[in-house]
């Protein structure tokens, strides 16, 4: 059961490691001007939400190696949470740069930064700044979900717990520990984003 759980971890962490910052790319795609850029960003992202998860999953698994393309368990798990990461965290981030005060860039121009300048160095870090709360509350949901990964096959947790209860047929105790496995994580980490939320306000009233 721990070693689903260290599997579920590290499927989240690839995934907030890839999809948060093409979640950036994406929010930037969607602003710019650039009419090819700006249509590819809202097509990649429609789908990622668009599409469940699962449906994601299995596409990855089982629908690309009719093109020639296998990819171990991991890596499709890894592949299709990571783009429901991008396309979800692209909207979040979005909000957070649009609430960035439009005076902001312009004073940022006026002390000689050019808009790339004022992009990298004011907008986007506060942005991200106010999108942080939510970008946690985000990384939290993309944990439970991994427990769809049982439908491809990868060791998770709820896999391992599922495999357990057929060896043992104690379903009830099995599932309620792992339950209380991924409450071990996610509790602490909703306490976390709250008090970071309490924090953020605090500095930005």
């Amino acid at each position: 059961m721990v070693d689903g759980l260290l599997v579920s971890l590290e499927v989240t962490g690839v995934a907030l490691f890839i999809g948060i910052p093409l979640g950036l790319i994406l929010a930037l795609g969607v602003q710019t001007k650039s009419m090819f850029a700006r249509a590819t960003s809202i097509f990649v992202v429609e789908i990622g939400r668009g599409a469940p998860a699962l449906i994601l999953l299995q596409f990855a698994y089982y629908g690309l190696p009719s093109t020639g393309i296998s990819l171990t368990s991991f890596a499709a798990a890894a592949a299709a949470l990571s783009w429901t990461t991008a396309a979800y965290t692209s909207e979040i981030i979005r909000a957070g740069l649009q609430a960035v005060p439009h005076g902001q860039k312009e004073a940022a121009v006026a002390v000689g930064f050019t808009s790339l300048d004022a992009l990298r160095y004011v907008i986007v870090p506060q942005g991200l700044r106010v999108a942080a709360p939510a970008l946690l509350g985000f990384a939290i949901l993309m944990l439970q979900a991994t427990s769809l990964c049982f439908a491809i096959a990868l060791p998770e947790l709820l896999s391992q717990a599922y495999m357990i209860g057929t060896t043992t047929f104690q379903y009830l105790p099995i599932l309620l520990l792992a339950g209380l496995l991924y409450a071990s994580i996610c509790i602490p980490a909703t306490i976390l984003v709250s008090s970071l939320e309490r924090r953020l306000g605090r500095h930005t009233a």
